[in-house]
């Protein structure tokens, strides 16, 4: 089975500093305490198993932000080492409500592989999910700076709640230059009601009717800790109808679902529930749609 999986996180607790990680705590997410341990290229290759993993988009792993650029530049390095070269594209952090936030940019886009941008945007009323506690998509400025990222070619991943997701469907449409990819399924967290289920279904699809708006269907685990392909089906379904194959692209999220199963188990569970789509389309969900939309066919944006 060949896969790109594009959302992994590596670190190395020893060169780097990830707050997140300095005193890992329990969450709705699951045991931070587990993951208190270095995740490289190798362990993501080990964890692969029979999984062919063609290439791999890793995403900011809530590095130090006092200096997000050095986690960028850790990356092109274990990317030029070449064996086995991951990652092929990056995702790095950054934030807009800084004033520096070009400056931040352009030293990011200075690196071959950097293909786009992260700031983790959830913000909800309940203290528990909440991880920003501050609605930056309404904030003037951070919007006006959001349209920096098409000066530097630079997509950007949109982890967020529904109950944001009209707020992003917005932004969207104000910067059609620029590529967004909505993280973790629309992060469908307020699973106790049938209005939750609603807002969350039809901010996919306010999200979907932008045509500059993919999505990963990954970290499904963390609100489902006990997942199976059956619990899984749902959502994966749900989301392939509102965005279409040709805009939906699977992906593991690992370390972090590998706290509630292997990296095999859910790559094939992904394909079970898939599996009576077309050739084409389980070829677009899998591996074409993340090739072209983290551009992924060479070192040039």
């Amino acid at each position: 089975m060949q896969v790109v999986d594009p959302h992994v996180h590596f670190w190395d607790l020893a060169a780097h500093h990830y707050p997140w990680l300095a005193n890992p705590g329990t969450s709705f997410v699951g045991d931070a305490r587990e993951l208190k341990h270095d995740y490289l290229p190798a362990d993501l290759r080990r964890d692969a198993g029979g999984i062919d993993v063609l290439k791999v988009v890793h995403v900011e792993a809530n590095h130090d932000p006092a200096d997000p650029v050095e986690e960028t530049r850790w990356l092109q390095s274990l990317a030029d080492a070449k064996e086995p070269g991951w990652p092929d594209a990056i995702v790095a952090a950054a934030d807009l409500s800084d004033a520096n936030a070009e400056r931040t940019l352009a030293a990011h886009a200075a690196f071959a592989r950097t293909r786009g941008i992260r700031q983790i945007l959830n913000v909800h009323d309940n203290p528990l999910y909440d991880y920003v506690g501050r609605h930056y998509l309404r904030d003037e400025a951070w919007r006006r700076r959001f349209g920096l990222l098409a000066r530097y070619g630079l997509s950007f991943d949109l982890q967020l709640y529904p109950s944001q997701m009209a707020d992003a469907a917005a932004l969207a449409r104000e910067h059609p230059d620029v590529q967004l990819i909505v993280n973790h399924t629309g992060m469908f967290v307020d699973r106790d009601s049938v209005a939750g289920y609603r807002a969350w279904r039809d901010g996919l699809r306010l999200l979907a009717a932008c045509p500059n708006v993919a999505i990963k269907i990954s970290g499904l685990a963390m609100f489902d800790h006990r997942w199976t392909v059956e619990s899984l089906r749902p959502y994966v379904l749900e989301t392939i109808d509102a965005f279409g194959a040709e805009r939906a692209m699977f992906a593991s999220n690992f370390p972090v679902d590998r706290l509630f199963g292997t990296y095999g188990d859910l790559w094939r569970a992904y394909a079970s529930i898939v599996a009576g789509a077309s050739d084409d389309e389980r070829a677009a969900l899998f591996v074409r749609n993340a090739e072209r939309v983290y551009r992924l066919g060479g070192e040039q944006r």
